[in-house]
């Protein structure tokens, strides 16, 4: 039996396949550059009598570079850099992902222990009435034995020895293995591992996604820092110009309703600052959750007030062509793409033949004392095909859903590609253009001041009233703050660039996947 049931096997599995199909890794169709590069070079430049000479030369992109994947380096703030490493070690969310990737790789062991000789010991113990005397009374055995007389007694002693309940004794092994002829096990595992493929790039999105959190937060709060501080400049330069009313109006160079309106304004300045101050609470707030921590556990140390982050004056983004490796949820995407087509490969495996390997060795006595006997022994070994004849058509339908299912994901896989370019062109636009704002309001903010300026030695002189002076006030001040709300856009249009070129996961691989 041994001679031929090795040969049957190993041949068996010499001619071992995987069906279904086999992944190739789908091709992400980028374009050649990016769109809005092309809307730069053609811009709409106003007539030369309306053109004014740039405040400072704007940031430049520039495609023949990729990014830094530590690109909020490129800020030179030690605080931002410090944010962002603690919140890459202690956030929550981030942790729950981790956590979420050893599952996923504790699942491919699973899988691939189906394709593992499967081994268990067992012990147990019996006590038994097989029912024997029962058997030998309706044959007649009792009837002839009591016919001998009184040479029946050992006879009839021996039969009710066997009859009477009796303990049994059993110790062994199993083992069983399948042999995997079709590849189920195989796709299973292939399928696992692209899941857990899948898990890794979700952590590196949700880091990306958090870095670029941190960072607009921060802006977001030095923003609302800077704001403050320009608003108690304007009112202590408002309260100036209010003593000075005051005085005027004492000597009677001007009237009361020229101190009301000059109150009035210094009032309007004052309000403003609660919402400063509420919005650098909730982004020192924000900050402290993202790095794992209380409310309030950071006040401390960003309540001194910062500069926003500087843009660099060159960005380097690259090429689209780049975008499908370092973009993390398109790498996802082509992860679940492998996944499912995998499960195609598992799903019509189970339409052919199952061959397995079983077999069993133990030793039983009625006594425990006998079990360690070479005569207690016994043993079965053999191999088992099991064949799906009839199942109502569900493994057909199984293969249909699972390539439904694998059309879905390559639709996704593309859905993924076209939301990435959209994501990197829209940040590249605001980008560009917030900087051609922020442009023009730097040279509105100079204009406004030289305006304040000579309408405040105007009215000094008497030669206008005190309307100009307002009107001239109102104007500086709300380009001050439109400039500094500028500013600070332009920095988190920056970061949505990072963000959407999906930098910032590449030095944390290897930390991750250990």
């Amino acid at each position: 039996m041994r001679k031929r049931l090795i040969p049957l096997l190993l041949s068996m599995l010499a001619g071992a396949c995987s069906v279904g199909p086999n992944f190739t890794p789908p091709d992400a169709k980028a374009p050649d550059n990016w769109r809005d590069l092309q809307r730069a070079q053609n811009p709409q430049t106003p007539p030369d009598d309306m053109r004014f000479p740039h405040a400072s030369a704007p940031s430049v992109v520039d495609t023949n570079a990729d990014p830094d994947p530590r690109w909020w380096r490129q800020f030179n703030d030690a605080t931002l850099d410090s944010l962002i490493d603690r919140a890459a070690a202690g956030n929550l969310d981030l942790q729950s992902a981790v956590l979420r990737i050893t599952a996923a790789r504790e699942q491919a062991v699973v899988s691939g222990a189906q394709g593992l000789p499967q081994l268990s010991a067992n012990a147990s113990y019996k006590r038994e009435q097989l029912g024997l005397k029962g058997l030998l009374q309706s044959q007649g055995v009792y009837d002839k034995v009591n016919a001998l007389g009184p040479n029946s007694a050992g006879v009839a002693g021996a039969l009710n020895s066997l009859t009477a309940p009796v303990n049994l004794f059993q110790d062994g092994f199993d083992a069983s293995w399948e042999l995997d002829l079709f590849g189920r096990v195989r796709r299973s595992v292939e399928s696992a591992n692209a899941q857990t493929e899948s898990a890794f790039e979700n952590r590196n999105d949700a880091l990306v996604s958090l870095e670029a959190e941190v960072a607009q937060t921060y802006s977001q709060l030095r923003g609302a820092q800077l704001l403050k501080q320009i608003t108690l400049a304007e009112i202590d330069s408002e309260q100036r110009i209010l003593d000075l009313t005051r005085e005027q109006a004492r000597v009677g160079l001007t009237s009361q309703s020229d101190v009301q309106s000059a109150t009035a304004q210094v009032g309007s300045l004052q309000a403003q600052l609660p919402q400063f101050d509420a919005q650098i609470a909730q982004a020192m707030n924000g900050l402290a959750v993202l790095t794992g921590n209380a409310p309030g556990t950071l006040d401390a140390e960003l309540e001194v007030q910062g500069a926003v982050p500087p843009v660099p004056p060159s960005v380097p983004i690259g090429l689209p062509s780049t975008l499908a490796r370092r973009r993390p949820d398109i790498r996802r995407a082509e992860s679940d793409l492998h996944a499912a087509t995998a499960e195609i490969g598992v799903a019509v495996a189970q339409m052919y033949p199952d061959v397995s390997l079983t077999g069993n060795v133990g030793t039983r006595a009625t006594e425990a004392k006998y079990l360690a006997r070479w005569s207690s022994l016994f043993w079965t070994v053999g191999p088992s095909i099991s064949l799906p004849i009839f199942e109502g058509g569900a493994l057909r339908a199984n293969v249909r859903i699972a390539k439904a299912q694998a059309g879905q994901a390559a639709l996704q896989y593309r859905s993924t590609v076209l939301k990435a370019l959209q994501d990197v062109d829209n940040a590249l636009v605001s980008y560009r253009t917030d900087q051609d704002r922020r442009e023009a309001l730097t040279r509105t903010v100079e204009a406004n001041r030289i305006s304040l300026q000579l309408a405040t030695d105007s009215y000094r002189k008497g030669l206008v009233t005190f309307i100009n002076v307002l009107d001239a006030e109102r104007q500086l001040a709300e380009t001050r703050q439109q400039l500094a709300q500028s500013t600070v856009s332009v920095t988190t249009d920056l970061i949505a660039v990072y963000k959407a070129l999906g930098g910032g996961w590449q030095g944390d691989a290897e930390a991750a996947n250990s």
